[in-house]
């Protein structure tokens, strides 16, 4: 976008490729880059390292699980979330898990740690995705009407070192990237028809749902209870390609390229009930994350 602003560029592509055969897993990237795997952990590693906790999972589990004890959240709630995005995931065809889910598979389901089960997790898988950003006056001479850029917003704090042992992650980069892009516009969360927002675990949603404003901070629980507000014919419609919990991990871009099938009308049977003039798009957590606010074209 900077690019395009500057006038360096009329059309940008932006893509994003995952394979399982590439992508080295926190165990073994040392090993699998060329180098040896750590056999003296140092820094921060120091204090996971032995518990064999460096995880991203585990991370997200004790943020969760404080911010559940503070504002009384269930397991029963989160439920929510992969249930209804397992019901979308049913009606894409690219989606990875398209079997529906009940509420006893999710509190049966084995736990990686607590309170994160195994279908609190993104599903990992080999992808592409791509999009093109391009000026506006030169989008409006293609043949499909431009989706517009309406706001950005972007966060960034601390090290890793450093972030790990912050009690605040839930309102670190996510709350920083939504004010950002809140405050490039005149519209409000009351004005979004659809939101695809980061599901690398079930409560980075929940975290993200709270940050951009459509609920207040500890309600992101009793906002999704039952699923039917986030339902494709709810008040807003989440992850309605199934996510990454269900059609698979892209890194947030199946979340954008999905946004943009829904204002185009062009999701097939999950497309969503009421016409999509407005919708968000979230990613990341912890000390990284971005936001982008969509508009249908005129």
């Amino acid at each position: 976008m900077a690019a395009i602003s500057a006038g360096y560029a009329d059309h940008v592509l932006c893509w994003r490729a995952l394979g399982e055969r590439w992508e080295p897993s926190y165990g073994n990237a040392a090993a699998e880059a060329g180098g040896s795997p750590m056999t003296t952990p140092n820094g921060f590693m120091e204090f996971i390292a032995p518990y064999r906790a460096p995880s991203a999972a585990i991370w997200t589990a004790l943020h969760a699980s404080t911010h559940m004890a503070r504002y009384g959240i269930t397991r029963e709630q989160m439920s929510a979330i992969p249930i209804n995005q397992r019901r979308n995931a049913a009606l894409n065809p690219k989606a990875i898990y398209r079997d529906p889910i009940t509420l006893d598979d999710y509190m049966s389901a084995r736990m990686i740690t607590t309170p994160l089960s195994l279908l609190d997790c993104d599903v990992p898988c080999d992808g592409a995705t791509a999009v093109i950003v391009s000026r506006l006056d030169a989008a409006r001479s293609l043949r499909h009407k431009p989706i517009v850029i309406e706001a950005v917003g972007a966060g960034a704090q601390d090290k890793m070192d450093t972030w790990l042992g912050r009690t605040d992650y839930p309102k670190m980069s996510m709350h920083d990237a939504a004010d950002m892009m809140w405050s490039r516009t005149d519209l409000k969360p009351k004005d979004v028809d659809t939101a695809h927002l980061y599901d690398g675990f079930t409560y980075l949603t929940m975290f993200w749902l709270e940050a951009l404003g459509f609920c207040a901070e500890g309600e992101s629980g009793a906002f999704i209870e039952g699923g039917a507000r986030i339902a494709l014919d709810g008040e807003l419609p989440l992850n309605t390609n199934g996510g990454q919990l269900s059609e698979g991990r892209m890194h947030g871009f199946g979340h954008l390229y999905e946004a943009v099938l829904q204002m185009r009308g062009q999701a097939g049977e999950r497309q969503v009930k009421k016409e999509v003039n407005v919708t968000v798009v979230g990613n990341g957590g912890g000390s990284l994350g971005g936001a982008v606010l969509l508009r249908r074209g005129a």
